[in-house]
């Protein structure tokens, strides 16, 4: 199958430090090349891939202080996949919606796979004029506030299954890792951390617009002496880091539209313990690959429960749950659908 694969130009595919879709859309385009597909991928000039890449731009829009229209840059990549669009079977966006409007009405196969929160007021009216555009959604939760787009199917991320090594002994620190931001709760990881007694490492990455909340909020917080801020961390050490963990804290007060920390924890067999909001109650298997809770003392209560879980039953259901390759099979049936659809009409 000839698949296109279009990827946002914020980051590289993969990205160097962090970025979730990015890298999401790298995990799928390098499984679907290994299964024998012949896939383009539309990403940034810095790109590492195994699929034929088309340039968007040279260089990711995060690491260019000179870009100030990352849309305009988006659109001239938009323009070269529709200029392209007859030499693939399926288009597969990663763009948000930002290219509605180029291919409505367009006899292309095009599936598009929504990556962040749809929660937001301002989106229903833009979503109701491409209500007929073929969805996904990357957990079920996701898809709550705007239930009536054209869903086609919902596709948990995945894994290569050799990326992060299974570590069957816990470390004697906790994990934070993302980015720090109002919804992602560190000050709550901080707090529990210290109720627990236990040391916290923090590995996160602190946009512009969040500095502000850095700097009045969790810097006070960094004083504590369990604490530990490690900044942003590249790829290759998230085993380390991850799979050293007594547990991961994942502290959210967010619809979380699905978390890649969480299966990148129980692939080291690390048990993940976070607040019940958006995708976690269908990651995170309560009792069996970490807890849920809902309070600071429930937090506190739940790790010292961690030892009763099993690591590597953790790692087993990461296995079973969250490879790349149930990812890329999963996409694949979409696109057949596509296809079977269009010629049954």
């Amino acid at each position: 199958m000839r698949i296109a694969q279009v990827a946002p130009l914020y980051e590289s595919v993969p990205p160097k430090l962090y970025g979730g879709t990015e890298r999401v859309v790298s995990y799928l385009s390098e499984e679907l090349v290994r299964l024998g597909h012949d896939v383009t991928l539309f990403a940034s000039g810095d790109s590492k891939t195994s699929a034929d890449l088309v340039l968007g731009c040279g260089e990711a829009l995060r690491l260019r202080r000179d870009c100030r229209e990352p849309v305009a840059v988006h659109f001239a990549m938009l323009a070269k996949v529709a200029d392209r669009a007859q030499d693939f079977d399926v288009i597969h966006f990663h763009t948000d919606y930002l290219h509605f409007p180029f291919f409505r009405g367009s006899d292309a196969f095009q599936l598009t796979t929504m990556h962040g929160r749809l929660d937001c007021p301002d989106l229903i009216p833009l979503f109701k004029q491409f209500r007929e555009a073929p969805c996904v959604s990357i957990s079920n939760a996701q898809r709550k506030p705007l239930s009536w787009l054209n869903w086609r199917g919902t596709v948990y991320h995945g894994l290569p299954l050799d990326g992060l090594e299974f570590q069957a002994s816990p470390g004697n620190y906790l994990a934070f890792l993302g980015r720090v931001s109002p919804e992602k709760r560190v000050d709550r990881a901080i707090r529990i951390a210290g109720q627990f007694g236990m040391p916290l490492k923090v590995a996160a990455k602190i946009d512009k617009q969040d500095e502000e909340y850095f700097q009045q909020v969790i810097r006070p917080l960094l004083k504590g002496r369990h604490v530990e801020f490690v900044g942003e961390i590249s790829e290759a050490e998230k085993a380390a880091f991850l799979g050293g963990a007594y547990a991961l804290l994942f502290p959210i007060d967010w619809p979380e539209p699905f978390g890649l920390v969480m299966i990148e924890a129980m692939a080291c067999g690390t048990p993940v313990i976070a607040y019940p909001h958006g995708s976690v109650p269908e990651i995170v298997e309560n009792g069996l690959t970490g807890f849920w809770i809902r309070s600071l003392e429930e937090g506190v209560q739940f790790l010292e429960k961690v030892p009763l879980l099993n690591r590597k039953r953790i790692r087993d259901r990461f296995v079973e749950r969250f490879s790349a390759t149930r990812m890329a099979t999963d996409y694949l049936q979409l696109y057949k659908d596509l296809q079977i659809e269009a010629t049954a009409a």
